[in-house]
């Protein structure tokens, strides 16, 4: 299905080129899948379905190693995608083991975080805005176990790579890798084996130019 997804494409587009330019490459799908099997989740969360290329690359990989939970987080699923990506994964046969929250992200993971949610990796390729990029990664070192993983896309974008590298250089996340892919895209880091508790004090500068 992520083969066929690929080479056809989905259904229904937002824009003749929508899909080309918001879906995962197929190159960067198999280093997700990869990368994931790798590890052995039983338990993945992703935030952002769109058209459902990543989230079938993730699908396979929990399948693979007899993973048993996928959670997906998109609010635009129904309004902008008119379910594609859903329909992407019930048409592969994985609904038995993922389920979508249509709400956003910065609103879901609180909530998931306070119920105690417990997941091996995240996959996050929802809003590329610092600040949103920001409280996902907060969220997600809660609901992340310690040394999991944290696959970020589209990490050449200024709000992504800033907000990784905050927790980079003051909560103590290391980059896993190299992936391999389209370069520059996919950056992985690795929680710490117990959570850190950065000085108050002190801050280590993280934004571009910083030194």
């Amino acid at each position: 299905m992520r083969r066929k997804l690929a080479a056809d494409g989905p259904p229904w587009v937002r824009a003749a080129d929508d899909f080309a330019t918001v879906t995962l490459p197929e190159c960067d799908c198999d280093a997700v899948r990869n990368l994931l099997i790798a590890e052995r989740p039983a338990a993945v969360i992703e935030i952002g379905l769109a058209y459902g290329s990543s989230a079938l690359a993730i699908g396979e990989a929990l399948i693979s190693v007899g993973g048993n939970r996928h959670v997906i987080i998109d609010p635009f699923q129904d309004s902008e995608f008119r379910d594609s990506g859903w329909e992407a994964i019930r048409s592969a046969q994985l609904d038995g083991i993922a389920v979508l929250l249509r709400e956003r992200s910065q609103i879901a993971l609180p909530r998931l975080a306070a119920e105690g949610m417990s997941v091996d990796a995240a996959f996050v390729d929802g809003s590329h805005l610092f600040h949103n990029v920001f409280v996902d990664l907060f969220y997600l070192q809660t609901i992340v176990r310690p040394g999991g993983l944290v696959i970020l896309d589209d990490h050449w974008w200024p709000g992504v790579a800033t907000a990784a590298r905050y927790y980079e250089t003051n909560l103590g996340w290391r980059p896993h890798g190299p992936l391999n892919g389209t370069p520059g895209r996919l950056h992985a880091l690795r929680l710490p084996d117990a959570p850190v508790t950065p000085n108050f004090k002190e801050l280590t500068p993280f934004w571009p130019g910083a030194t």
